[in-house]
């Protein structure tokens, strides 16, 4: 073969070394052709195709996502509880309206039957928030026991056996187990101030279903969910779905995850956030 650059030194021994062989040319062509075909009947076999769809999955990222819309602020988180210290639990009762300033908090017992100046009782929370109604003529705890007029066993006014003259068992003057006024149950949010988020301690990875797996369907489902102080995940909700079997699928994977629960001030909280679930075929 003549020299393709006569200037370089060596060339020609170099390219005198290879020429075209057509031996080694089909030996080539044949070990690739052989390599497609076993890769093609490999993947066609059941019991493999079985271990991509298992191993084809991605379950939830590092942390929480916070929950659209945006955390609500502290005072409607919810909470609320009082009393006068009676011996007797707090009975049952409706709530009074809501109100964003509280100037008298509600009572199932009044102890000052003359006051100077008369105002309607009221519990501290945004006036547009969806409160427990419970068709009754008296005020009390909507949560709590039929049987004699009580305000329950807790201080500073209102009903229940908490504090801060709200009602239920919490501290200041909403409603519930929660504090700071307002109502829900005490459940934080993803970027609360002072929060340290709850940590995955085991994560059940999800199924595909078979119409998903037909369709060669893959996406992810974004699910809100409340982990709770326990670490237990409840009151999942799909909020961007994929369809084809594939959330309830996600519904049964995130319902088995455990954590290690947030906390705020070295105690275990409830947090609302939102998790994805993958789905994707090999």
């Amino acid at each position: 073969m003549p020299n393709p650059d006569p200037s370089l030194p060596f060339s020609k021994d170099i390219w005198g070394l290879y020429g075209r062989q057509n031996k080694s040319f089909l030996f080539s062509t044949v070990i690739q052709s052989a390599v497609v075909a076993l890769a093609v009947v490999a993947f066609s076999n059941p019991a493999v195709q079985q271990t991509a769809r298992q191993v084809a999955t991605l379950v939830m990222p590092a942390g929480l996502i916070p929950a659209a819309p945006t955390p609500k602020p502290e005072t409607s988180r919810g909470g609320g509880g009082g009393g006068d210290r009676s011996p007797l639990p707090a009975s049952k009762g409706r709530l009074p309206k809501a109100a964003a300033r509280q100037f008298v908090p509600p009572a199932a017992v009044l102890n000052n039957m003359a006051p100077k100046l008369a105002m309607e009782p009221s519990i501290l929370a945004p006036p547009d928030v969806t409160l427990p109604s419970v068709n009754m003529a008296n005020y009390g705890d909507p949560l709590g026991q039929l049987g004699p007029p009580s305000n329950g066993t807790g201080s500073g006014g209102g009903i229940g056996s908490g504090k801060g003259g709200g009602v239920g068992s919490g501290a200041g003057g909403g409603v519930g187990p929660g504090q700071d006024g307002g109502f829900g149950g005490g459940i934080y949010h993803v970027g609360d101030r002072g929060l340290v988020l709850p940590v995955a301690l085991f994560k059940a990875e999800p199924e595909y279903s078979d119409d998903a797996r037909r369709a060669r369907l893959s996406g992810e489902v974004l699910v809100e969910v409340v982990i709770d102080e326990h670490g237990h995940v409840r009151d999942m909700e799909v909020v961007r779905s994929l369809g084809l079997g594939l959330d309830e699928e996600a519904i049964k994977a995130v319902s088995k995850w455990r954590f290690k629960p947030a906390t705020k001030d070295g105690k275990p909280v409830a947090i609302l956030g939102e998790v994805t679930v993958g789905f994707h075929l090999l």
